[in-house]
């Protein structure tokens, strides 16, 4: 069970590291169960007792606190979608998302994905003709040398876990030789 001083240590955690901090996976209906037992207890009290004040202001200062830790995950996960949409490479903290958040992120690489398609698609004057170029998630089971991509470019070297956003062909033949899965299968 989870109480006021862990979500207090849980974002003073958070707000002073760089990366999503680790937390359990229960961690959301804790914090929901926590909350429903201090509304419990502040209607069994007296309205106007000061422990009931107390529970209330309890209260308020959890949803505070957690609040702040959301907001600071969501930025850190912005950080995240930026640096995974520029250079195509998911960083460490995806295994510190919960499931939520990988939701979240997922979604959010592919808008930026198909923003850039667009953009890409614009500047070469087909305005009706999408880009042919369609990117896959994988996620690396194995270590991957440096390679030479379809279009000539440089990419990786990779460690096994590390996630990234490569060519649809690439993908699939990273997949097929078992060197990585697909992320979004």
């Amino acid at each position: 069970m989870i109480n006021y001083n862990d979500v207090y240590e849980i974002l003073r955690k958070e707000k002073y590291s760089e990366t999503l901090q680790t937390l359990s996976k229960s961690f959301l209906s804790d914090f929901a169960s926590f909350l429903n037992d201090l509304k419990s207890r502040s209607q069994d009290d007296n309205v106007f007792s000061d422990s009931a004040m107390k529970i209330k202001k309890q209260i308020e200062n959890s949803l505070a606190l957690f609040r702040e830790l959301v907001l600071r995950r969501k930025k850190k996960l912005l950080n995240l979608v930026f640096v995974a949409a520029e250079t195509g490479i998911m960083k460490k903290d995806y295994e510190n998302m919960l499931d939520f958040e990988r939701q979240i992120f997922e979604k959010l690489v592919k808008s930026f994905e198909e923003g850039d398609k667009e953009l890409a698609r614009i500047l070469q004057g087909n305005s009706s003709e999408p880009v042919n170029s369609k990117m896959k998630m994988i996620l690396f089971n194995e270590d991957v040398e440096q390679f030479v991509d379809m279009s000539g470019n440089t990419v990786g070297p990779f460690n096994s876990g590390q996630m990234a956003n490569l060519d649809d062909g690439i993908s699939s033949i990273l997949v097929s030789s078992g060197k990585a899965s697909f992320v979004d299968d």
